[in-house]
Order: C-alpha cells, then sequence, then structure tokens
C-alpha cells in the first residue's frame, strides 16, 4: 500500500534558555596549537558565549541542564570544578548538568600548565568568575521555562570534510582536507516554538571541528560557529545555539589559516544552510497527508497538511532519560616517567636550536613539546589500574528525538549508525560532554594507521563500537524506530 502520511520528527517539553558573553580578556594565554609563535590573544574576532538550556520533563517535572560554551576544552580538573559550581549554585544534581564545548581552537587555551606564560596569569581569575556566572545562568534558563513544541529536521552542507589525508610524498597521515574519503554533511536543526507558535531558539548541530583558525591567528574568535550564529538570529529574530556532533574524522574544507574572514565564511556557508532545513520544517502539531487526486491538464496528486492523530500526539510529550558509564578498552600509552623524558629531551634540543639559531628547528621542537605536554594529561585523568577508562553517555529522549550527550571525540560513523538504525528519531549527538574519559574514538579498522587520532586518544579499538551498541540497546528498550 502506497505512503499516505509525511511527517517529521517532533516532541513536547518544558524549557527555559539563557545566555551570557564569556569573552575572555584580551592578553590572555592564547596558543593552542603547536605551531603558533604567540603565547597571548591580541585582541577579539567576535564575543564567545555561554548558553543554558534547562529541559523540564512533564510527568515528573525533573530538570536536566544542557550548557553549551564557545570555547575549546577544559583539562578535568577545572572542568570538575566547573560542573561543581553549577551544581552547588542551583541545587541540581551532578548527573543532570551536562557541558559541552564548541571546541573553537581559537578562544584560548586553559590548561593549567600554562599559568606561568605570557597571559597565564589571567587563566584563574577567568574560570572562578566563569564558575559563579554559569550557575546564575542556569538559574536564569530555569525562571524561563515555559511549554514548548520542538520540530526537528535534517539539512545538508559540505563544509566539513574528512581530514585523515595520505601524503604519499611524504607517506605519512596528515590532518587535512581528503578528498577520497566521505563525511557526514547532514546540518540537524530544531526549532524551539512557545504554544502560540513563536519561534523561541533555533538548535543547530553540525560535525566539523572548528579549526578554520589556526597557529597564525591571534584574536580570540569562536571560529565559524560565531558567523552562523548571526546568519540565523538575524533572519529568526531569534537565539540560535551550535551544538558541535560527532566530528572526529572532519574539518572544515578550507581551514587551518590565519585571517578570520575565512572562519566568517565557513560559519555563513552552515547558516545559510541551516535556515534552508528551518524552511523545510512542518507547521507545529501538523503531518503532510495525501488528499486524493485533482483532474487538471494531469492528475494531480494533492498533499496537505492536518493536525497530527491523538495517538501520536500523546506520544510527542514522552521524556525519557538515561546516565550511563561505560567502561571501555585502554590504549597502551607511555607512562608519566617516559613522558618526562620525552619532556626533558625535547625541551633541551629547542634551548639547542635557539642558540644556534636554528629557528625552524626551534619551532619544531616547541610542537613536539606541546604534543608531549597533552599526552600527560591524558595519562593524568587514567584510572591507576589502567585496564578500562570510564566513558559517560546521557541520552534524553524527548518525544521522537534522542539527545545523544557523550564524552570526547566520537568519528561521524557514530552518528551515522545511529540515524540509519533509528530513521524516524531524530538522533542529536553532542560531543566533549562533561562525564569520563575524553580523547578521540576511532573505528576499530581505523587504529594502528598512525593517524593523528590515535596518537591523541586513550580509549582503543573497539571503544565506539560498544558506545553504539550500548545507546542502541537503551533507544530499542524506549521503542525508538
Amino acid at each position: 500500500m502506497s505512503q499516505r502520511v509525511i511527517s517529521m520528527p517532533a516532541g513536547r517539553c518544558e524549557l527555559g534558555f539563557a545566555r551570557i558573553d564569556i569573552t575572555p580578556p584580551a592578553g590572555i594565554y592564547h596558543r593552542s596549537w603547536g605551531a603558533a609563535k604567540h603565547d597571548a590573544s591580541t585582541g577579539v574576532h567576535r564575543e564567545l558565549t555561554a548558553s543554558a538550556l534547562v529541559f523540564t520533563a512533564p510527568e515528573t517535572k525533573a530538570e536536566h541542564a544542557l550548557v553549551s560554551l564557545e570555547l575549546g576544552w577544559l583539562q578535568a580538573g577545572d572542568l570538575q570544578r566547573l560542573s561543581d559550581a553549577i551544581s552547588t549554585g542551583t541545587s541540581l544534581p551532578a548527573d543532570r548538568v551536562v557541558i559541552t564545548f564548541s571546541h573553537t581552537h581559537a578562544a584560548g587555551n586553559y590548561d593549567p600548565d600554562r599559568l606561568l606564560f605570557e597571559g597565564g596569569s589571567l587563566i584563574p581569575g577567568y574560570l572562578d568568575d566563569l564558575g559563579a556566572r554559569l550557575a546564575c545562568l542556569v538559574e536564569k534558563a530555569r525562571s524561563a521555562v515555559q511549554p514548548v513544541d520542538l520540530a526537528f529536521g535534517y539539512g545538508r552542507c559540505d563544509l566539513a570534510r574528512n581530514r585523515d589525508f595520505w601524503d604519499d610524498e611524504n607517506r605519512l597521515y596528515a590532518c587535512g582536507t581528503n578528498p577520497d574519503r566521505s563525511a557526514d554533511d547532514t546540518v540537524a536543526v530544531t526549532r524551539v516554538s512557545d504554544r502560540g507558535g513563536r519561534l523561541v531558539l533555533t538548535l543547530v548541530n553540525y560535525s566539523c571541528h572548528p579549526t578554520t583558525l589556526a597557529w597564525d591567528n591571534t584574536l580570540i574568535s569562536p571560529d565559524y560557529p560565531g558567523a552562523m550564529r548571526e546568519v540565523v538570529e538575524k533572519e529568526t529574530g531569534a537565539p540560535c545555539v551550535f551544538l558541535l556532533g560527532a566530528s572526529g574524522d572532519l574539518g572544515p574544507r578550507y581551514g587551518f589559516v590565519g585571517e578570520t574572514e575565512a572562519a566568517d565564511r565557513n560559519g555563513r556557508q552552515l547558516g545559510y544552510a541551516a535556515l534552508s532545513a528551518m524552511e523545510a520544517l512542518l507547521p507545529d502539531g501538523t503531518e503532510m497527508r495525501y488528499d486524493g487526486p485533482v483532474i487538471s491538464g494531469a492528475t494531480i496528486g494533492v498533499w496537505r497538511h492536518g493536525p497530527v492523530d491523538a495517538e501520536r500526539s500523546q506520544r510527542l510529550g514522552a521524556f525519557d532519560d538515561a546516565v550511563m558509564t561505560l567502561n571501555l578498552p585502554l590504549l597502551d600509552l607511555p607512562t608519566q616517567t617516559e613522558l618526562d623524558r620525552q619532556l626533558a629531551e625535547w625541551t633541551s634540543r629547542e634551548e639547542t636550536a635557539r642558540r644556534e639559531g636554528q629557528d625552524r628547528e626551534a619551532a619544531d621542537c616547541r610542537a613536539r613539546i606541546e604534543r608531549v605536554k597533552r599526552a600527560m594529561r591524558r595519562v593524568e585523568t587514567l584510572p591507576p589500574d589502567r585496564k578500562a577508562a570510564p566513558y559517560g553517555v546521557t541520552l534524553w529522549r524527548i518525544g521522537e528525538s534522542v539527545f545523544v550527550l557523550v564524552s570526547g571525540e566520537p568519528y561521524n560513523v557514530l552518528q551515522r549508525e545511529l540515524r540509519a538504525r533509528f530513521p524516524a528519531t531524530a538522533i542529536v549527538v553532542v560531543v566533549l560532554c562533561n562525564r569520563g574519559t575524553g580523547g578521540y574514538l576511532l573505528p576499530r579498522d581505523d587504529y594502528g594507521k598512525g593517524l593523528y587520532q590515535e596518537e591523541a586518544a586513550a580509549i582503543g579499538p573497539g571503544g565506539l563500537e560498544a558506545v553504539a551498541g550500548a545507546i542502541t540497546t537503551r533507544l530499542e528498550a524506549w521503542g525508538l524506530k
């Protein structure tokens, strides 16, 4: 029998939103790239924001907060203090507060080992102030909670490209645009409207590392999400929040540059794609139904908007949540002693190169030192027995959608597989959340190739597949399709 109804995923809940400017002071420590020659930022390209969304379950009235920061990352200790400040300041249980990052690499680097460098003295005060401000932000969002309708849709944008490029000439993998491997070009949009039909908020979920701006940029910047927000907000008149999807292997087609206009171009491209997807959404509470043939110059098959039926309407108000901690396999990582040795060796080589006027060699050594310091951060957070890594997954099911909130940076295959398994459900994957082990999650077959992502990973082969399997099991238990 032919299909006579076309619907789009939807949901209903109570939601509150608030946003603040969290742009750090110019001059704060900024260097996030091994190849960078500067330490402190010299100015601001665009403001950085923090957004709080508070979801309230219709029946239980349980509150769940999502705090999205236009920052790159925070190390485990600082992130825990930030989470504690929000939970304490709002009395929300810790497992109901999720913090995520846009992952812009141009926002500044606030790692604890940067405090003695130029601009590093500004870091502690900025982070201390940020915790208190975010607690107030969540409280403001709680006070704004109201009944809303959610509409979900997908668009397309080819800004993101696979970034595992095989360099034949140098016989190595470089982290840059690979035209020979497919990338997820899905733009997932969420329209949030009040019960009067007024647009309250737009969520744009897209998978692409915000690495347009790299070592030649000295300005604080949200990278491409900044211009994306501007485009969508100018057109819709409502706030827009960017949520980074699974993008461990994805980056902008044109990136690793210093000119801020490149980041703005990338952002406008995504913004226009998001607006296109928004225009395709059905009116709240409706679906398309075949209305029968009309005889004209041709026999026309007419489709009309009509209200959803009572059974489906009741499903739209469903709200479920799950918090899981998975134990995933660890890679065989170097010990702290080995990393201390590497740091001493590269530091000595840099000093020698500078004395001898070998600027290129000194810059390469400085980049190697950056890699070792990052490896040290990963080792510091591992369990003492090094047998397994705790990995956090938070799921919020709202009507015909699921927000999948995960740690670290999974490859995009995670969301592609979930969407393929549950085609009638809107899947919104949000990464770099604040529970469990960070780093990259690669598909099993991509380990052992010499990819950068494995070098920067803690979780070993099979981890990504285990995460996908655990999420699938829970969504099936909820009866999603």
